[in-house]
């Protein structure tokens, strides 16, 4: 693909295999365009590897935190299970909204966990509403820890953020799924940004079809208690309907 800026006569002209076509530079079509590509250039330069939440890093694109408060903030869960905890910086931001609503805990699942990372987590003062289980996100020693720490009454949100291979996806998506509440979300994360970014620098062939978003799929094809959805914007005032996210397709809603 072509993209031609003429900020002169304010439009976007693109060439798609030989065919042209042109919107205007001010609207939500050529938003949607530049956006793709901001982030695609954006991923390849580690954007996202430049924020942090509490002193911790935090792999993720900003909106994306963003959108995911807004879901804490109408969902109210009182878990929130993460796979893939790298720094802690994710789970540091799950228990700071938990604690400015004045409820909820997290479970934040790795294969390893670093020990000075483990230690700064536990000192943390939000420390106490975290829960770090060192362990394969699969194995069903993992499944069993994490289901003695709910309980029936908990409204319950999962975040997959592990391995991003489709196969391990498809597996925690079957092992987590179930914990999931009515009305709240387990997200496939990434698979998106893999899939716009597989024929970039950083980027592998493979994901075109070896990411979260083709488990999350298939996922949905075969579960229809869940469904994909993005979850509504709770303020919007404009054009746009459309997140700016690494996310694409990930949001899996329970609805029965």
């Amino acid at each position: 693909m072509k993209i031609v800026i003429d900020t002169d006569a304010g439009t976007l002209h693109r060439v798609i295999d030989g065919v042209e076509s042109s919107v205007g530079l001010f609207t939500k079509n050529a938003f949607e365009v530049l956006s793709r590509e901001w982030i695609r250039v954006g991923f390849n330069l580690k954007y996202y590897h430049n924020f942090s939440w509490f002193g911790m890093p935090i792999l993720q694109l900003p909106e994306d935190l963003l959108r995911l408060q807004e879901v804490v903030y109408k969902l109210r869960p009182t878990v929130i299970i993460e796979t893939g905890v790298f720094r802690g910086g994710s789970l540091l931001f799950h228990a700071t909204l938990c604690q400015a609503l004045g409820n909820g805990r997290v479970i934040g699942i790795d294969r390893e966990i670093a020990a000075a990372d483990r230690e700064t987590i536990r000192g943390h003062l939000l420390g106490s509403r975290i829960t770090l289980i060192e362990s394969d996100s699969v194995s069903p020693a993992t499944v069993e820890q994490v289901s003695r720490l709910i309980r029936p009454e908990d409204t319950v949100l999962v975040i997959l953020d592990s391995c991003h291979d489709k196969d391990h996806v498809a597996r925690e998506l079957e092992t987590y799924s179930p914990f999931v509440t009515l009305g709240s979300y387990i997200i496939a994360t990434d698979g998106g940004i893999m899939r716009e970014t597989a024929d970039t620098p950083r980027g592998l062939v493979s994901w075109h079809f070896d990411n979260p978003r083709e488990a999350a799929i298939e996922f949905c094809a075969g579960h229809p208690e869940f469904r994909e959805e993005q979850p509504p914007w709770l303020f919007h005032d404009g054009e746009l309907t459309e997140n700016v996210t690494y996310w694409q397709g990930g949001w899996l809603k329970r609805i029965r």
